[in-house]
């Protein structure tokens, strides 16, 4: 049987994560839209992959458990790309948390009860995480260890507590990268990696939404002030997910790595500070 790696969320970062790791291995791509899977595949397949194809719909963990039975019919799981997710512009504060958030913790609920000794997964989270405000450490506990079906109950990501998308967003990236620390743990009792990247504004179809959306005047701002003075691409996120999730980040797990190109410094510390 092939090793096997999956890949949720057909974009441009996953995509670039997948191209560095894949090969030799049976790639599950997996995405909420259907032809955003196979279209991703057919390039993937014509680049020397073999690759199939399968729907999930993260905020489901019935979709979730039957993503994680189907690639493991096919081999040890050796992989899992977690890139899937909804942006503070194409939705709503309470769609936001149950997909960014929620579905996070599903999805390493479920592929941790699985994955194989060796094995590492990476999940996308976002420089957004970064800017929200220090949680106290009783938040912090909660975001990372409450159960995925307790998870939306917690009385800070009600709506009188979590009021506006972007809010949603940052404290479900804040809450990807906590529960990643926590799950280590776990996944460590197997003999498993997980870590988080938290990317800037990677010129993908997603960012572009952002960057034309209501936000887009604030988005070329973090650019233009930001230490690199640029947006990154895909593939400088997948150089970066190669090593976390190959042997060379074989000491590296529960991390969270800042990929943004200086936005983040420059919030706390430069220009873009909002004191």
């Amino acid at each position: 049987m092939s090793k096997v790696i999956v890949l949720i969320g057909a974009g441009s970062i996953g995509q670039a994560i997948a191209r560095r790791i894949s090969a030799g291995s049976h790639l599950v791509l997996a995405d909420l839209r259907g032809r955003n899977a196979e279209a991703a595949a057919k390039v993937l397949s014509e680049a020397g992959f073999e690759v199939s194809v399968a729907v999930v719909d993260v905020s489901s963990r019935e979709s979730v458990h039957a993503l994680v039975e189907r690639a493991a019919a096919l081999g040890p799981i050796v992989g899992v790309i977690h890139a899937a997710g909804v942006s503070p512009s194409q939705a709503s504060a309470a769609t936001i948390l149950k997909v960014d958030l929620y579905g996070t913790a599903l999805v390493l609920e479920e592929f941790g009860n699985v994955i194989a000794s060796g094995g590492s997964a990476l999940v996308i989270a976002s420089q957004s995480g970064h800017r929200l405000p220090a949680l106290t450490a009783e938040q912090n506990r909660a975001l990372a260890t409450t159960s995925a079906e307790e998870l939306l109950a917690l009385p800070m990501l009600q709506p009188d507590q979590v009021k506006d998308p972007l809010h949603a967003y940052q404290i479900s990236k804040r809450g990807n990268s906590l529960r990643v620390m926590a799950e280590a743990v776990r996944w460590g009792k197997r003999g498993a990696r997980v870590n988080t990247i938290s990317p800037g504004i990677i010129v993908t179809p997603l960012a572009k939404d952002e960057l034309s959306g209501p936000r887009g005047e604030g988005y070329r701002r973090m650019i233009q002030v930001s230490a690199a003075g640029r947006a990154g691409t895909p593939d400088e996120v997948g150089l970066v997910g190669a090593l976390l999730m190959g042997p060379d980040g074989g000491f590296i797990t529960g991390s969270d790595f800042l990929m943004d190109g200086g936005v983040t410094a420059a919030y706390w510390f430069g220009d873009l500070s909002p004191r």
